[in-house]
């Protein structure tokens, strides 16, 4: 009975070594996750949102021009056959590692009057501009998703990892979602003295994360700042913006970067709407146009640019070069890998658009 007892007590030991890995592993997972999906404004954030013509101060939430426009698009969506149809349908992506070309920093960093651009892939880059080094919506990590083993995982490495950046004078961020905003690339500058610009309450996830509050500029619409020769103006976009299930609680961005010399255009993640002509006409012509081409279905029409509205929206901008962005390292719908550049490549042969599609790097 003794030795029956003595047993049963060494297997349970045994489990439980056993299991103790994976319940470490899970704790880990799920603390890392909660500390991904960033912060939740405080009462007193909300009270200056309610300065912003773009917050519902009832709902507590920001609106675009339309208002319920998202609303439209989660009435059409089914979760689970979304879901289904994302891991079921054939994205056909590459056989092999995309083009990339190692960056020459020397060249990146000379002084120049040029603008000079180093693509990461998707929406992220980076602007050699007025002799300071801007970086836009820094994702470096594995995943677009706080949990990495479901969606977004990325295609390639990029070029250049973060402990390769040059020095980097400003980051400008265009809203919370995870593929736009992630909390490793942005934990990585906790110590430096970047300046970060931000769209109403994203700053939250920041000093979360630990960045300081003073070196975070949180801005609404239509306002501007200039730092160091450079204006920074957040424009409207047509999206939403949110983590932690709330996904309009802050606000959504397109960026206009110009000095004396240079006009720079973002788009972030917009639908088509009218301020892409009202921006044309306040700040173009643009040099070149950072326009999202990718990741987009009939579903979500109202909150991401659709093939047939490329062409548009560049046109109603001005005359500028074509940058396409947000395609070409996430598969985070269900269109093919190529779909974005062939329709855009079409379009730049019938002269419609300038397009400049340089390899990573």
């Amino acid at each position: 009975m003794k030795q029956k007892k003595k047993t049963i007590q060494k297997a349970k030991k045994t489990l439980l070594w056993l299991l103790l890995p994976t319940l470490l592993a899970f704790t880990w997972l799920g603390i890392n996750t909660w500390a991904a999906m960033g912060s939740r404004p405080t009462d007193r954030e909300k009270q200056r949102f309610a300065e912003s013509s773009q917050y519902v101060p009832r709902e507590e939430k920001f609106e675009n021009r339309i208002p319920r426009l998202y609303d439209r698009v989660t009435q059409r969506m089914d979760f689970w056959e979304g879901l289904k149809d994302f891991f079921s349908v054939q994205h056909g992506t590459p056989d092999g590692a995309l083009p990339e070309l190692e960056p020459d920093m020397d060249s990146f960093l000379a002084v120049s009057s040029a603008i000079k651009l180093i693509w990461l892939g998707h929406s992220t880059f980076l602007v050699q501009l007025n002799e300071k080094v801007i970086l836009i919506d820094p994702v470096f990590g594995s995943h677009a998703s706080p949990v990495p083993f479901l969606i977004g995982k990325r295609f390639q490495d990029p070029v250049l990892t973060l402990e390769e950046l040059p020095r980097i004078d400003y980051i400008v961020i265009s809203h919370d979602h995870y593929d736009h905003l992630e909390m490793k690339s942005i934990k990585f500058f906790k110590k430096s003295n970047v300046q970060f610009l931000v769209p109403l309450g994203v700053g939250g996830h920041l000093r979360g994360w630990g960045i300081e509050a003073q070196r975070i500029l949180e801005m609404d619409w239509w306002e501007s700042v200039t730092l160091e020769g450079i204006t920074f103006i957040a424009t409207p976009s047509q999206h939403f913006s949110g983590r932690a299930f709330a996904p309009q609680e802050t606000l959504w961005a397109s960026w206009v970067i110009q000095t004396d010399e240079h006009r720079i255009y973002f788009s972030g993640d917009s639908g088509y709407d009218t301020h892409f002509k009202k921006i044309g006409e306040r700040y173009g012509p643009f040099d070149i146009a950072f326009l999202e081409t990718g990741q987009y279905a009939e579903e979500w029409r109202e909150v991401h640019l659709m093939p047939d509205e490329f062409v548009k929206a560049y046109q109603d901008l001005g005359e500028a070069q074509f940058f396409p962005i947000h395609w070409g390292m996430f598969q985070l719908a269900t269109h093919s890998w190529y779909d974005p550049i062939v329709r855009l490549y079409a379009a730049h042969l019938r002269g419609e658009i300038n397009l400049v599609s340089p390899k990573f790097g």
